[in-house]
């Protein structure tokens, strides 16, 4: 579609872009439900951009650790009687290609930690601020599978109905008409935003939005991703990366509820 566009005669990432502005969008629908709720709108924009590090941090992290039986390869490749600066340009090379994509859950992850340190540090609501961040990832995701349909990464299966990439940055994803997964997960997130804003305003399931979110995506997601066509992120027992993870994920949040529960009991 259209990976880059050119602004002031430079080439920028439509992923980047799209990302900001969904970064952007979900940080303001955060602020302005904080206000509403009696919360210091600071406090949020400080949460917000330390779970922007952690997200970025750990979606880096997590695709270089699904990438890292390359290492090998690629080391091998790596001159040790060069200069000091080619090997150096060489290593860098090789850290920007393991680690240059980034995978959702490694973020969802880096996001979910860096955004609990940061809450417990301020001693901030943890229940609360749970719940009012839950809608916001969804929100955010949109614009992130909106970049990757513009990109052409995690393009999805062969199909009748679909797209044709022509200058998609991954190679193998052009020249075949191709299901557009990535807007049918972008409006799977608008679904799932708009329940968990409306549960939110509603003060429904206090201190559980977060665990339905950690239920409702990983099934949705583990059902998508028989819709991609790209097998960059590997397989775990015939699974895809991340549905191995949402299965998890599907477990984990089955042991809370079941916990609370008996809890409550």
């Amino acid at each position: 579609m259209y990976p880059l566009i050119n602004l002031f005669g430079r080439d920028i990432g439509t992923y980047a872009l799209t990302s900001i502005a969904g970064y952007l969008l979900a940080g303001m629908w955060a602020c302005r439900t904080a206000q509403k709720r009696g919360h210091d709108d600071n406090d949020m924009i400080v949460a917000l951009l330390l779970i922007a590090a952690g997200a970025l941090i750990g979606g880096h992290i997590l695709y270089g650790a699904l990438n890292f039986h390359l290492w090998r390869h690629f080391a091998g490749s790596i001159l040790p009687g060069g200069s000091v600066k080619e090997f150096f340009s060489q290593l860098y090379y090789l850290f920007g290609y393991l680690f240059g994509g980034s995978v959702f859950y490694g973020g969802l992850a880096g996001g979910y930690i860096a955004g609990l340190i940061c809450i417990r540090k301020k001693r901030l609501p943890l229940a609360e601020y749970s719940d009012m961040l839950a809608p916001v990832i969804p929100l955010f995701h949109i614009f992130g599978r909106i970049g990757c349909f513009l990109g052409g990464c995690c393009y999805g299966v062969e199909s009748r109905v679909g797209f044709i990439y022509r200058q998609a940055l991954l190679a193998e994803a052009n020249g075949l008409r191709r299901f557009p997964i990535q807007l049918a997960e972008a409006f799977v997130n608008l679904l799932i935003f708009l329940l968990l804003a409306a549960l939110l305003r509603k003060n429904a399931l206090q201190g559980r939005l977060m665990a339905l979110y950690l239920l409702i995506y990983p099934v949705m997601r583990f059902l998508l991703e028989f819709g991609r066509g790209d097998a960059l992120r590997g397989f775990v027992f015939g699974l895809s990366t991340s549905q191995f993870i949402s299965l998890l994920l599907i477990m984990g949040v089955g042991v809370f509820w079941l916990i609370r529960a008996l809890r409550q009991r």
